[in-house]
């Protein structure tokens, strides 16, 4: 018996055909007759199973693998959130030696360990998930319009109502990615407050975002902040989500606005979710590498926004919670994000932790009243 589960758990098949995969079904681990696995993913900080970043990518991995009969692993960094450059070499070179074909790397973190394993390794190919071209033919950086998922969300929010919104950030100011969301979320709240005719008020703060992690001290600040008013917070940093839906249980009606893929599960505080499709991207470069068209793409970034169906808010059933703003009206908007028809301001500065940097960035934000919290 076991036997057989080991088999199928690195071979099960669903047709292939684009059918809902059913990830918490696929098993995290593969046993490999050999002992080598063809597809590897080396997480990103944190812990895999963190309803986030790492999880959904990880996903898109072992589904790909799970429907073309390729083995699979993961690796963490020794560490956890605190995990170092030597941390995150010393994963990947596990990963090479244990017959590792393709890896996958996400988060902007890995970039110091990439460039010290890639070249060693010319016959393994990267997958940088939130990354970039790196001058290396044997990797391809999959990156995401972050800006029109926080835009959508921003927007999405004040037309159901919501004035007094909030965001706590990951990465302490220097995740490109977080950046872009955050101010996406601040220019689709004000151009929906624009057209409504009023204004809202809005707070970011990285103050316990360094490490992406939930923190007492973070469940803390956002707790006086749905005391003050704020009605809805972006949790825009893995795991921080704990902190932010720990604090909005303590209120009445403090609602949460989710990152990176659908969390509606986690909470019925969440109102919406700024999603990436990690899942989805992950599998389709899998599978250009798996057919033998990896020089497609070598040595280039893949730059992933609403026109790729990359970017957006869930529309399942259960997960669109708006009660005042409808799905088609979401789907127009979508439209015209996907065409160019809106278009969402994406450059920020390297370091967003200032509130220079943000009274620039929101300078003619004319709909938002805007506070910068550290």
């Amino acid at each position: 018996v076991v036997m057989v589960f080991s088999f199928a758990a690195c071979g099960t098949k669903d047709g292939g055909n684009g059918d809902a995969v059913d990830y918490d079904a696929i098993p995290d681990t593969c046993e490999s007759a050999d002992g080598t696995y063809a597809i590897a993913m080396v997480t990103d900080v944190g812990q895999l199973k963190d309803g986030s970043f790492n999880q959904f990518t990880w996903n898109g991995c072992k589904a790909y693998a799970s429907q073309n009969d390729l083995t699979y692993k993961y690796y963490q960094p020794a560490n956890g959130s605190q995990a170092t450059d030597a941390d995150r070499i010393k994963a990947m070179t596990d990963a090479c030696e244990a017959g590792a074909q393709v890896i996958v790397t996400p988060g902007f973190l890995q970039e110091n360990a990439l460039k010290e394993v890639v070249p060693k390794y010319p016959d393994v190919q990267f997958i940088f998930v939130d990354g970039w071209d790196m001058g290396f033919d044997n990797l391809v950086g999959v990156s995401y319009q972050e800006e029109q998922a926080g835009y959508l969300a921003g927007y999405a929010a004040v037309m159901e109502g919501y004035t007094k919104l909030g965001a706590t950030l990951g990465g302490a100011g220097t995740n490109p990615a977080v950046n872009r969301f955050a101010y996406g979320y601040l220019q689709g709240a004000n151009d929906a407050a624009k057209e409504l005719g009023i204004t809202v008020d809005a707070r970011i703060s990285y103050l316990y975002g360094g490490g992406y992690s939930a923190s007492p001290e973070l469940q803390s600040q956002i707790s006086g902040w749905y005391n003050d008013g704020t009605q809805v917070v972006f949790a825009c940093g893995g795991s921080m989500l704990q902190s932010v839906k720990a604090a909005a249980n303590e209120t009445a009606d403090g609602m949460i606005i989710g990152v990176d893929t659908d969390q509606a599960a986690e909470s019925d505080r969440i109102l919406t979710s700024a999603m990436k499709g990690l899942a989805v991207s992950v599998q389709k470069v899998l599978a250009i590498w798996d057919e033998g068209n990896w020089d497609s793409i070598a040595n280039t970034e893949q730059n992933l926004g609403a026109a790729d169906d990359s970017t957006g808010l869930p529309t399942a059933e259960g997960s669109f919670r708006f009660k005042n703003w409808t799905l088609d009206e979401y789907n127009a908007l979508f439209e015209s994000v996907a065409s160019g028809a809106v278009t969402v301001k994406a450059e920020t500065p390297a370091d967003c932790s200032t509130a220079d940097a943000w009274a620039t960035l929101t300078a003619d934000l004319t709909s938002v009243n805007f506070t910068f919290e550290g």
